[in-house]
């Protein structure tokens, strides 16, 4: 047998949010919105009301459930009140007594529909829950130590859910797992320290994970019940259990429990800044169901601890940033004191070096090569800027293993395992490189991390849980510390430094290619023509569009409506981007006509233009300290309203939208800031921002033409000036621009 035809995904491909059947223990019904019509039912129905799953499907849920001794009035008004709320899980879990029993029925919508699941009411002690709660929030707040506070979080969700091992599992940055903490019964093997492969928890049960907070398995070898669906529901559309309590199991899954001797389990989702940080995974030797309320009770646990670890993470974060960004502005007062790059970087008391914890650092600057630290020798460092060249790399490279990119670097791991680097010209082979050394990691594994290899009956290859989870030990290599956030920004506010120099030394001693520059401006000159001619047809079919409307409007059918409805509004972003075009050409060609501004009006009114338009949400635009600038007022206006606009513009989602504007003066230039508190971005996919028509993939969703930060970049070249950025996901962006106080076109 082959590789080719070993199927190596099957894991990954698997459908594990619809895979049409539910845990025994529940039950399940999903009814359409407004008429409460039974469209999807599980096969097990008929335990729970005494009616079968397909009586039930098509049937008002009213009538039916008129038959049972289930209390329909206050089951209908129920659904009515969550309707007009829009919010289930503040009414979740409701108990109804059904055949003199009791039940907890969680109720939640989605894709259209309402799914109702009804599971068993437990044992719990409220009380006691409530008194495990407050014992851990005292906890987090008395833990000295991250391993300290990760250790207690396990004990206290091990006494809520009365399980018989409970880790706290981390992902590495290549999503396998690592087992950091643990409350285990005694006669179990410890899995403390233990490593799982990245495959053991697929991506798209990653993405699961980060919805639905709280998982139960709660009998590994019980027989799922089906979901039936009503007679002519179309096939394609199965029913979606991402939300559901109930989901059944993954036979894949269902398997490596088995493997590993596990018959119930439970995961609790760990967050750090909305992305999946880690898991508390629960597991236990025989069937064991943990009620709703104890499972919300865990939860509220793992969301102290996710608090306090992003918390802790942030004030460490924030603590380095101010460090590193302190170096860099000594290095930044360095560079306009001397104009010459080499000195600056390499020579004086604060260098390169300072500006991350790499143990080693190079300047490759007009065919010359400065070390600092420890580096790899001149030869490899010229041949890793030869590759770097080669790359699709524009501005900066970050990677923590670097012969899985580069494999010749594997010959000077032991003191560049790890690179962050620069791009000053790519032209010239120009750069700075940072450097970190390997770390070598004996890293223990829960058996063997390549999974086996079975055939079906078939004869097709697939790949299958591991059998044996005895301790396998791999020593790791090429592999550094990562880089932070922190360092990344820190060295990309640096690129900015020395490239601002670079120009302004460009403007005297360098001979630009004629060739090239020819070529930018008939590139500029096709833009312009191209957008000017379309504008005319475009304005036509808007303006006949229009006429047609209103003229012939009323013997139109409503579809045509909508038709020329859109045409009209195509045709209208289509002319936008014309203007954002046509200006992008002109910024080459406009003459500079340079003045002193008032900031503070200037602010002021395109705040008043930005408001107008956003009526209808919270949004604060906070004007600060605004020192002048010397500029082309036309393009500062352009300039700011880009700014202004994209950070209102990413701030939507916010419940109370943030911008702060301020600026400051120094003596040679002045800096304005503006940050806000929007969605934010990925420093480490930021590298071509400023790229014509680029958009960074967080921001698709939004509309936008990927012009206007093009065009900001252009005026502040043509100003001589500087434009940088520090982001975090979720957690909004601040724009730095910076001008210099004697500007000349």
């Amino acid at each position: 047998m082959t590789l080719s035809n070993v199927d190596l995904t099957n894991c990954e491909r698997e459908p594990i949010h619809i895979l049409g059947s539910i845990q025994s223990y529940g039950y399940l019904l999903a009814i359409l919105p407004d008429t409460y019509t039974i469209v999807h039912a599980s096969d097990n129905m008929a335990d729970l009301l005494d009616i079968s799953a397909d009586q039930l499907l098509g049937q008002s849920l009213g009538s039916i459930l008129a038959k049972t001794d289930l209390s329909v009035n206050a089951l209908v008004e129920l659904l009515n009140v969550g309707r007009r709320s829009g919010s289930w899980d503040s009414m979740n879990p409701h108990q109804f007594v059904i055949n003199e029993k009791a039940w907890n029925l969680i109720i939640h919508q989605h894709n259209g529909l309402i799914i109702l699941e009804w599971e068993p009411i437990g044992d719990h002690n409220p009380l006691r829950n409530q008194q495990l709660i407050a014992q851990a929030l005292t906890e987090v707040q008395a833990s000295r130590t991250l391993a300290d506070l990760l250790q207690n979080t396990a004990q206290r969700v091990k006494k809520i859910i009365g399980f018989d091992r409970v880790m706290v599992y981390r992902f590495e940055s290549d999503w396998h797992g690592h087992v950091i903490a643990e409350a285990k019964e005694p006669h179990l093997e410890p899995y403390l320290g233990l490593h799982y492969p990245a495959s053991d928890i697929p991506r798209q049960a990653r993405e699961l994970y980060k919805v639905n907070l709280v998982r139960l398995i709660a009998d590994a070898t019980s027989t799922p019940s089906r979901i039936l669906s009503q007679p002519g529901w179309p096939e394609d559309h199965p029913l979606d259990l991402t939300h559901s309590v109930l989901r059944a199991v993954s036979p894949i899954h269902i398997e490596y429990l088995k493997n590993m001797g596990v018959q119930a389990s439970m995961s609790i989702s760990l967050l750090y800044r909305g992305e999946l940080w880690g898991l508390i995974s629960c597991h236990n030797t025989v069937p064991r169901f943990v009620d709703y309320p104890a499972r919300q009770a865990a939860k509220f646990v793992s969301q102290l601890l996710s608090t306090a670890l992003e918390f802790r993470k942030d004030e460490e974060d924030q603590s380095n940033l101010l460090l590193y960004r302190q170096h860099g502005q000594y290095i930044h007062e360095q560079l306009l004191i001397d104009e010459n790059v080499v000195q600056a970087l390499t020579k004086r008391s604060h260098t390169i070096l300072d500006l991350t914890k790499a143990t080693g650092a190079a300047l490759l600057f007009n065919n010359h090569i400065y070390r600092l630290g420890k580096t790899p020798s001149e030869v490899d460092i010229r041949a890793l800027a030869d590759w770097l060249k080669a790359s699709d790399t524009e501005t900066f490279l970050e990677t923590s293993q670097l012969a899985a990119l580069y494999p010749p670097s594997e010959e000077f791991r032991d003191i560049g395992a790890g690179l962050l680097a620069i791009v000053l010209s790519k032209e010239l082979n120009e750069y700075v490189f940072w450097f970190k050394s390997e770390q070598i990691q004996q890293v223990t594994w829960a058996g063997n991390p390549d999974k086996p290899l079975t055939v079906g009956e078939n004869g097709q290859g697939r790949i299958s849980p591991r059998k044996s989870f005895e301790a396998w030990t791999q020593t790791v290599r090429n592999t550094s510390e990562p880089w932070s956030e922190a360092e990344v920004s820190t060295v990309i506010k640096l690129r900015e430094d020395v490239l601002q120099v670079i120009t302004k030394q460009a403007n005297e001693i360098r001979v630009l290619n004629q060739r090239l520059q020819l070529a930018y401006d008939e590139l500029d000159a096709f833009s312009y023509t191209v957008s000017h001619d379309l504008r005319t047809p475009l304005s036509s079919i808007r303006c006949y569009s229009e006429i047609l409307l209103e003229e012939y409007g009323q013997d139109f059918p409503p579809d045509a409506h909508v038709l020329f409805q859109k045409v009209i509004d195509s045709t209208e972003r289509m002319r936008a981007l014309i203007r954002h075009i046509l200006y992008y050409s002109r910024m080459g060609r406009t003459e500079l006509n340079t003045e002193p501004i008032d900031m503070r009006h200037l602010l002021e009114g395109i705040r008043e233009e930005i408001l107008v338009t956003a009526k209808d949400r919270s949004l604060t635009i906070d004007i600060g300290d605004t020192p002048p600038i010397t500029a082309d007022e036309t393009m500062a206006i352009q300039l700011f309203t880009n700014l202004l606009s994209n950070s209102a513009k990413y701030t939507r989602l916010s419940p109370e939208a943030i911008i702060h504007v301020t600026g400051k003066q120094t003596d040679g230039e002045v800096i304005y800031s503006v940050e806000d508190n929007g969605i934010g971005f990925d420093m480490k996919q930021a590298g071509k921002m400023f790229d014509l028509f680029k958009r960074l993939e967080n921001a698709r969703s939004f509309e936008g033409s990927g012009v206007g930060l093009a065009i900001v970049k252009r005026i502040i070249n043509r100003h001589q000036g500087k434009i940088w950025y520090h982001s975090e996901p979720n957690r909004g962006t601040t724009f730095y621009v910076s001008l210099p106080i004697a500007t000349t076109s």
